[in-house]
């Protein structure tokens, strides 16, 4: 019997929430077969990523995530979402299937959150508190990445979440990277390449990236930007106005990390909020150090050797010099990112993330061992 799952995103466009997902509808083959939504019916980059022989439909006739939560437009949604065995919601931006669920039932449903916009980087909303601590009642479990989100969920939606760190296939970025997999990109005698992969809005504040990389004083040096969205143009402004626009790189979404993030010799996070971002892990996993904001649970998610080059999101200047450091010693690049990736190797590896997804799943329909059938991963 193959299951029925619908997906409710906020966006599919491929961030660290959607590479998981992505990476579980593979995993679990032919036992399963997907339909996806989203709230932005236009940001669909992570279907590419779907692997071949995958069943998944994305329809375009389906009631829509955004919108004024009526109930005759949720009692819709949960009309539509009787069709499945299960459904996975993703987010704030698809928390309306939660409420419709809550309101007028159906399937079993797995809520995931993964981390806050803009709007909520620093601080919650209450009024969205209140529809959560509602919503959630309906969901089977919640389901988070980091011990930050636990927190929040215990204490401002009254929820006691299930904790399943991300995890990265590290025996794959532990290969060299391709010869041209990043579009545009040729490394340049000894410059350094300082990367990161984002989606480029404006909670990731890529300008910070920008006004860090152009306050350094090592030479040569280039920036990849690796990711697509709303900022792309304010980044490339930023890079115009710091005189480094022809030493940026932004080759838009780039499938398979596993095959270019190896070209990066130091990974950049600059972001105003985080909670587990994959794109860290997968750089660790790669044998990069790491220099980020710190934020969510990523003082805690690098080796021991990396956290001094963990600084505040007020502290830019402190940001810059950490990059200016690291750039002009490649000894200590190298040391940082081999304790990185032996954490990940030891603490990340995607095995167990797949496992403890596919006995949630399985617990929430009543099949255990459902989502082990036809899959591409050993989790017995």
């Amino acid at each position: 019997m193959v299951l029925r799952i619908l997906h409710c995103h906020s966006t599919f466009s491929l961030g660290g929430k959607e590479a998981r997902a992505v990476r579980l509808m593979n995993a679990f083959g032919d036992a399963a077969a997907h339909t996806v939504l989203s709230a932005m019916p236009d940001r669909l980059a992570a279907r590419d990523a779907i692997a071949k022989g995958i069943e998944a439909d994305f329809p375009g006739d389906a009631p829509p995530l955004a919108g004024a939560p009526t109930p005759v437009r949720l009692w819709r949604l949960a009309r539509y979402m009787r069709g499945f065995d299960l459904v996975l919601t993703y987010n704030w931006g698809a928390f309306d299937a939660v409420m419709a669920r809550r309101l007028f039932g159906g399937p079993p449903l797995v809520h995931h959150e993964d981390g806050f916009n803009e709007d909520e980087a620093e601080r919650l909303s209450p009024k969205r508190n209140r529809y959560r601590r509602l919503g959630l009642k309906a969901a089977y479990k919640l389901v988070v990445p980091s011990e930050r989100l636990e927190r929040i969920a215990r204490r401002h939606w009254g929820q006691q979440a299930l904790r399943i760190p991300n995890g990265v296939p590290v025996a794959a970025f532990a290969k060299p990277p391709e010869a041209g997999a990043i579009p545009g990109f040729e490394r340049q005698g000894d410059e350094v390449v300082i990367g990161t992969v984002a989606g480029l809005r404006a909670v990731k504040n890529l300008p910070r990236l920008v006004r860090a990389f152009s306050a350094m004083s090592h030479r040569p040096a280039r920036l990849v930007i690796v990711g697509e969205g709303p900022e792309s143009e304010r980044i490339a402004a930023e890079a115009r106005a710091k005189g480094v626009a022809a030493r940026l790189l932004m080759p838009g979404f780039l499938a398979e990390a596993a095959r270019w993030i190896g070209h990066f010799d130091i990974f950049a996070l600059s972001s105003d909020s985080e909670q587990f971002p994959i794109s860290l892990v997968e750089a660790m996993a790669a044998g990069l150090p790491v220099v980020a904001t710190a934020v969510g649970d990523v003082p805690g998610i690098v080796a021991e050797d990396n956290k001094p080059l963990i600084v505040s999101p007020d502290d830019e200047a402190g940001f810059a010099a950490a990059l200016d450091s690291l750039a002009d010693q490649a000894s200590l690049r190298r040391a940082i990112g081999e304790a990185n990736r032996e954490l990940a190797r030891d603490r990340y590896n995607e095995r167990e993330m797949i496992a403890a997804y596919a006995r949630l799943y399985g617990e929430a329909i009543r099949q255990v061992g459902a989502f082990l059938a036809g899959s591409d991963t050993d989790l017995r």
